[in-house]
């Protein structure tokens, strides 16, 4: 492949440029005046850690101020190749600059009709961000699959088994924690929420990196020997600076934060070993279990296949923290003559070691941010060992809940395909609508903060609501309603609601303003219309917030208002890490614009609405529930993903002011009241404004 032409390129660089002295004055500032951790060591730091911060820019704008540019057309290398990094500069990947181009607030009226004519912002309620899927990664544990990605077709675009923004995830995060405390000396934050996949592969050490930079603790980002943690500039250890104490934040449990690389649980088949992985001495060799399994689906993945003896076993690989570039290491055939001295050999960790859902839940009883617990102590006391839902008030003045929801997979649900589904127990089901009752006889106005989106994914791929293993291809032919009845899924353990029953509850609470979640990494807005255009009062929000890690790396803020007609908006903005140059976090960014550049993720996607989905080309097309049930049907799709796109989820594009691609919304979101709630806040706030 040829090298792209470097004239086409030379105006795009690493933006932000600042001055030596300005750069050194505004460090020692900000790091007198922002940091408020110690110099107490972070989770695996060698006996002296260094106490430097890595400060980020001065200038600090959301993205309705500036914006993100960089080439889109670029070739050079496939998505399979992205662990090339020493070629990135010769086709020009990650090459990026701001420019002053302000995203635009769009104006939603979707649950509100079209003819409605927006008064003038009222009293703000409440301002608060969230983040979601930082993946703090520990780049060389023995137990990973970055292998997979370089061969599997399957897994090319996943870039949560591996990317080399990998190696600096501890730096992005505090670099975005000190983004956020700029924004807050300006317009103060009430609180801030973290929607869940904290960590990559739910290791001890990677929640305690986790917490210990939101803490502003000093960070050694490396494990097992630290190899390079002298002289490497991902392994170095550092100052974090950590979030302003203000401003308390609260947890939301995510897949990657119970299950093996966010997609098993680690204990439901002890004989694969996984458990011991995370602190062996040596790095695992097992199958590609994407492969599909002949004559069946072919989206089936079996966790059993891991170590099937019929299948190839391969090592996976792990980065080598002596290379400046994250050099994978150890992968490739177990049957290789590389090998033919046994398993690769790493340094033990026992900081790796795999948390159980209820030890990680206790680790958020041990950081010095606000409030104890993060809000697992208001878990009801006599709720079910691990369960992670729980309510809070975030401001006493304020008749406004959240509603913190674990909406994740069990680890005891009987299933063997990828856990990245929608799910709730009977335990977690009978609470969700105790607690929308309760709100909403309390005339609060409610929001519900989870991990897994609703009615935005395809029937068929990995993010969609649980309807069991799709390993019952016979039964599928025979019987349409197959997922009430599979008998791999116990009883006890099948997702207590459906989609449709989930979504019809959600609109019968008509104080919701809104539902939030991560994990697929976008940042779409949806409206959810009521089904009743008599009371649209019972429609809701569905806002997504991108992951941290991965392009673009934004965290999302909400600022809701009450305004003069007693309607309520809710302006949500995305904000860009501001990263300064040469730091870590600068780096970070550089490989995610690359990555994308390279894999080009479909960060825009709506999903069909149909109400016949076929789930794979070699089946007729079975009955199943539609993605949205609020929405027009689009009839048969035909294919596993769906023709029709989502009416209800809306893009902006840039490309005519200078940024050719940008996966990022800003939107103001206004929702109907009913007039019972009208009533309460009339009389609470007799002038909105």
């Amino acid at each position: 492949m040829d090298k792209q032409d470097s004239n086409k390129a030379a105006d795009f660089s690493i933006g932000g440029d600042l001055g030596r002295r300005d750069f050194l004055r505004y460090s020692l500032s900000s790091f007198v005046v922002v940091s408020t951790g110690t110099l107490a060591a972070g989770c695996g730091d060698t006996a002296n850690p260094a106490p430097t911060p890595y400060l980020i820019d001065p200038v600090v704008k959301t993205t309705a101020e500036r914006m993100i540019s960089f080439r889109y057309d670029l070739q050079g290398l496939a998505a399979n190749e992205i662990d090339k990094v020493s070629k990135y500069d010769d086709f020009g990947y990650g090459e990026w600059k701001y420019v002053d181009v302000g995203l635009p607030v769009v104006p939603r009226y979707d649950l509100i009709g079209s003819s409605y004519v927006a008064p003038a912002r009222g009293r703000k309620l409440v301002n608060f961000f969230t983040f979601s899927d930082i993946h703090i990664t520990d780049k060389e544990a023995p137990n990973q699959l970055m292998l997979l990605q370089q061969f599997e077709r399957y897994a090319a675009s996943n870039t949560s088994i591996y990317s080399p923004v990998m190696m600096y995830s501890t730096h992005v995060l505090d670099a975005a924690m000190q983004t956020m405390n700029a924004l807050h000396k300006n317009n103060p934050f009430d609180f801030a929420l973290s929607l869940g996949d904290t960590c990559n592969s739910t290791s001890y050490n990677e929640l305690r990196w986790y917490m210990d930079v939101i803490d502003g603790k000093a960070i050694t980002p490396s494990s097992g020997a630290h190899l390079g943690a002298d002289s490497i500039d991902y392994q170095k250890p550092y100052q974090a600076v950590g979030l302003d104490k203000s401003i308390p934040w609260y947890q939301t449990l995510g897949n990657h934060d119970h299950f093996m690389i966010g997609s098993f649980p680690v204990d439901a088949n002890p004989s694969l070993g996984f458990r011991d992985s995370y602190v062996a001495g040596t790095v695992w060799s097992v199958a590609n279990t994407l492969v599909p399994n002949t004559g069946t689906f072919p989206l089936l993945f079996n966790m059993d296949d891991f170590k099937s003896a019929a299948k190839p076993q391969y090592y996976m690989g792990l980065i080598d923290g002596s290379t400046a570039l994250g050099t994978i290491i150890h992968t490739g055939s177990s049957t290789s003559p590389a090998f033919s001295k046994g398993a690769p050999k790493v340094a033990a960790d026992p900081d790796r070691r795999s948390l159980l859902r209820t030890e990680w839940v206790q680790e958020f009883f041990k950081t010095s941010t606000n409030p104890v617990g993060h809000g697992f102590n208001l878990v009801d006391k006599t709720s079910p060992a691990g369960f992670a839902c729980y309510s809070f008030l975030p401001k006493s003045d304020v008749p406004l809940k959240i509603i913190v929801l674990d909406d994740t997979q069990s680890e005891i649900d009987g299933s063997k395909d990828i856990h990245g589904h929608g799910y709730l127990d009977a335990a977690r089901w009978a609470w969700l609508k105790a607690e929308l009752a309760a709100g909403q006889a309390a005339n609060q106005l409610m929001i519900i903060a989870a991990h897994i989106p609703i009615g935005v994914a395809a029937i068929g791929t990995e993010m969609e609501w649980w309807l069991g293993d799709i390993e019952m291809a016979t039964a599928v032919k025979t019987n349409p309603q197959w997922w009430l009845t599979e008998p791999s899924t116990p009883a006890a353990y099948r997702n207590a609601t459906t989609l449709t029953e989930l979504v019809q509850t959600l609109q019968n609470t008509p104080n919701l303003i809104m539902w939030l979640a991560g994990h697929r990494h976008f940042n779409t807005v949806k409206a959810f219309n009521s089904m009743d255009t008599a009371q649209p009062e019972r429609g809701f929000w569905h806002v997504e917030t991108s992951s941290l890690r991965d392009f673009p790396q934004q965290l999302r803020t909400f600022e809701i208002y009450l305004n003069s007609d007693y309607t309520v908006s809710v302006v949500t903005t995305n904000v860009d890490t501001a990263v300064a140059p040469g730091t870590p976090a600068a780096m970070s960014r550089k490989y995610a614009v690359a990555v994308q550049q390279i894999v080009q993720n479909d960060l825009l996607q709506s999903s069909a609405n149909a109400a016949k989905m076929t789930i794979a080309a070699s089946l007729p097309p079975v009955l199943m529930p539609t993605i949205d049930p609020t929405q027009a049907q689009a009839g048969d799709a035909g294919t596993k993903v769906g023709l029709v796109n989502d009416p209800t989820i809306k893009f902006t594009n840039l490309q005519d002011k200078g940024v050719p691609y940008t996966a990022s919304y800003n939107a103001e979101l206004f929702k109907p009241l009913s007039p019972a709630m009208v009533a309460v806040l009339r009389a609470k706030f007799p002038q909105a404004t």
